[in-house]
């Protein structure tokens, strides 16, 4: 008997696959399991047709992702952060930070669990950090992390400007 498996079942096959298997074991197992359901053609024809959503949905899906990568490849942020003796920083600087920055920079919106950084930054300087937007796009942008009280000398003559 043909089954169109619904789950994957071990030893047998994946999910949206058709494999050929024994009346009783269809009947009496993977049917009123919900593993699998008889293979006749309308369900045929709707397995297919669920799996050309699918490729659709994953295709548009990528070109947002390439139009995203676009946007962000080689940006520059600046983040600024509370630092001690010998420009360690008091806390550190979290994918969530990068995150949060970015989304006020440029207004788009990313995942902090997209952002790969090794671990935390905890001392100043400029990072090239990877953003991890599908299994092949995968921009680069740099982060540079400033002493708040850095670049603050650059608002005081715009103020003295004014005045």
């Amino acid at each position: 008997m043909d089954v169109i498996l619904l789950k994957d079942v071990t030893r047998l096959g994946q999910a949206g696959q058709v494999c050929k298997v024994a009346e009783g074991y269809a009947r009496n197992y993977l049917i009123p399991q919900g593993l699998a359901a008889p293979a006749t053609p309308a369900a045929l024809l709707q397995m297919e047709q669920k799996r050309q959503a699918q490729a659709r949905r994953e295709e548009q899906l990528d070109q947002d992702a390439r139009r995203l990568a676009g946007e962000l490849d080689g940006l520059q942020l600046t983040i600024r952060a509370k630092t001690g003796e010998k420009e360690r920083l008091y806390g550190s600087v979290t994918s969530g930070d990068i995150a949060e920055a970015l989304e006020k920079e440029t207004g788009l919106a990313v995942e902090r669990r997209r952002i790969e950084l090794e671990e935390p930054i905890r001392q100043l300087g400029i990072y090239t950090i990877t953003i991890r937007l599908a299994s092949e796009v995968a921009p680069l942008i740099r982060v540079e992390v400033v002493g708040e009280d850095e670049g603050d000398s650059d608002k005081d003559q715009v103020a003295d400007e004014k005045d």
